[in-house]
């Protein structure tokens, strides 16, 4: 039994049909509130429902029709369950209405789901459809987002790219230092803006703008350019590269330039391969290395190559760089991140730019890390960050010293050099540089003592070889850092002890003569010089006429050492050091 949504009784629910006949026909019979609203949704697993296209509001509205009886099922695809679903809410809210006496005379009936079965036509669906369009139901409000401004949108994609990269620069009047090269008065200025590239290679320590010039380069000349990195590149990779200039050449007579980074990573047979490309014409070669190309470039192809050494950057360029960054970071505190700006003290800005040795994406990565160091909630700046706030942020981060490349060999070579002169302020410098902040090897620098103890302290002070040879074996015994004083020891002493090269140059005479007459070194050793342990060479005058020293007064005898031909050689000249005068003292 189901109660009749208009007049409230109890029906069968296999008459219902013809019972809302009777209850929606012409005459006006008064309205019967139901008692609840659930028994509209009372039902059994079969269900017979009305099929009429316009649902209920047909039924109150106009003079009531046969209508076709279908069966529908509970297990009905997902599509008809959410029509019925916007149709019950839709019925719902107009029978609502009704008994709240808004619609007077006015028939409600319950609102059910009028979707077809196996058994429905196909044309009732569309008009279902269109029935629901009819009486949508109003969304519940939103919330509107804030508008981003497109300055915002470009900042929060930036994000994820390293400062240094963003701050690239792509022209030539945004580029930071190489005055020498790219001033008013520079050859590649000249060069580029002539579009008449050399074939070259850029020499300088990293981040001074090797890869940045060649790119820009590529913005200024009308040649095809090509970039490769040899840290990831092969013969292979080449050879396609080479045909394909030989193709662009030949068809549109087009040269192509070959930026190649990191060049001096090439083997000699890969650097070869160059040789014959470059030697035609075909490709324009850009080289970038961080090594000296007298020793990582093959020669052939160096003589090829205009050489251009980019120098670090001053601290004034230094200085650019790094206003250049703070506005950038700022700019992402302020737009994306709604955070304090970062200011920076005179004394920090000249700290910053002094740790990063001239390297400017150095000092960039710096001012990402100090940027990240200050977005914590727990870490708001207080006013200009000065060196005693930096510190703790970048103390160790970078060291400029390579234990491989040209500042391991510049700074032992200064090391040395202080020794020769004298001064012990630089000598231990020197000597922290290596040991303490760059961490080569102790026994390298020990090795370097005993050398000086002869070429340059010899025998002014013959003590100090013995003092060196005890410095190397106190660092093999105890290792760092207790080693560390010994070889402060020893350079201090070192330092401060008298020179003499006498023997340093006397030996580097001789070698001379050697090398220059080979007639020389042939000269024969004298017969009462030589070795006679048979009789044979007895008889044949070896040994004969020699004076045992040991035997004489004093051991002085009158005896001549050198061959005949060498008679008069002079070695060593008895002077320590030299008799020039600098005039600059």
């Amino acid at each position: 039994m189901v109660s009749c949504p208009v007049c409230g009784k109890s029906v069968n629910i296999n008459d219902i049909n013809t019972h809302l006949d009777t209850c929606t026909g012409d005459k006006d019979e008064p309205l019967v509130e139901p008692k609840s609203d659930t028994n509209i949704s009372t039902m059994s697993k079969k269900r017979t429902y009305s099929s009429s296209s316009n649902g209920i509001l047909n039924l109150m509205t106009k003079k009531q029709r046969p209508n076709e009886v279908i069966e529908i099922d509970d297990d009905e695809d997902e599509e008809d369950e959410e029509l019925a679903a916007k149709e019950a809410n839709s019925s719902s809210t107009s029978i609502g209405s009704i008994l709240s006496g808004s619609q007077p005379k006015t028939k409600p009936v319950v609102a059910h789901r009028a979707a077809s079965n196996t058994t429905s036509t196909q044309s009732d669906r569309p008009h279902q459809q269109q029935q629901h369009k009819a009486t949508p139901t109003p969304a519940p409000p939103s919330v509107p987002l804030p508008p981003q401004t497109d300055e915002l949108k470009i900042l929060t994609a930036q994000l994820q790219t390293p400062l240094a990269e963003l701050l690239r620069p792509t022209t030539l009047q945004e580029y930071v230092g190489q005055q020498h090269l790219l001033g008013p008065q520079g050859i590649l200025t000249s060069l580029i803006k002539n579009d008449q590239i050399p074939s070259m290679i850029l020499w300088g320590t990293p981040g001074i703008g090797k890869t940045t010039l060649a790119k820009i380069i590529s913005k200024y000349t009308k040649a095809r350019f090509v970039e490769v990195n040899a840290t990831n590149s092969g013969i292979a990779d080449l050879k396609k590269i080479f045909e394909v200039c030989d193709k662009e050449r030949f068809l549109t007579k087009r040269k192509t330039i070959l930026f190649c980074d990191e060049i001096h990573r090439f083997n000699k047979t890969q650097q070869d391969s160059f040789l014959s490309y470059v030697e035609r014409g075909s490709i324009t070669l850009i080289g970038a290395t961080t090594e000296n190309p007298s020793f990582q470039v093959n020669n052939a192809l160096l003589s090829r190559c205009k050489v251009f050494k980019l120098e670090k950057l001053s601290s004034d360029e230094i200085r650019q760089v790094i206003h250049r960054g703070i506005a950038k970071v700022n700019k992402f505190r302020k737009v994306v991140h709604n955070l304090p700006l970062l200011n920076f003290s005179k004394e920090g800005g000249d700290y910053l730019g002094a740790l990063c040795n001239g390297d400017s994406r150095i000092v960039l990565n710096f001012l990402e890390l100090i940027n990240s160091y200050y977005q914590g909630s727990t870490k708001t700046p207080t006013g200009k960050l000065g060196k005693a706030e930096l510190m703790p942020i970048l103390q160790k981060t970078y060291l400029s010293y390579d234990k491989s490349g040209d500042f391991h060999y510049d700074t032992i070579s200064a090391f040395h050099k202080s020794i020769r002169g004298s001064d012990v302020d630089a000598s231990l410098y020197y000597l922290a540089k290596m040991i303490y902040s760059g961490g080569e090897n102790p026994l390298y620098v020990a090795r370097r003592l005993i050398r000086i103890a002869s070429e340059d302290i010899g025998l002014a002070d013959e003590s100090c070889l013995a003092f060196a040879i005890a410095t190397y074996e106190a660092i093999m015994k105890i290792g760092m850092p207790e080693c560390e004083l010994a070889l402060v020891q020893c350079t201090v002493k070192f330092a401060r002890a008298a020179k003499s090269v006498e023997i340093y140059r006397g030996w580097g005479k001789l070698k001379a003569m050697f090398d220059s007459d080979p007639s020389f070194a042939g000269a024969e050793v004298p017969l009462h010089l030589r070795n006679a342990p048979t009789k044979l060479m007895e008889e044949l005058g070896y040994k004969k006429g020699y004076k045992y020293n040991p035997d004489f007064k004093d051991g002085k005898v009158k005896q001549d050492y050198l061959p005949e031909s060498v008679k008069g050689l002079k070695v060593l000249d008895g002077r320590a050091l030299g008799e020039q005068i600098d005039y600059d003292l």
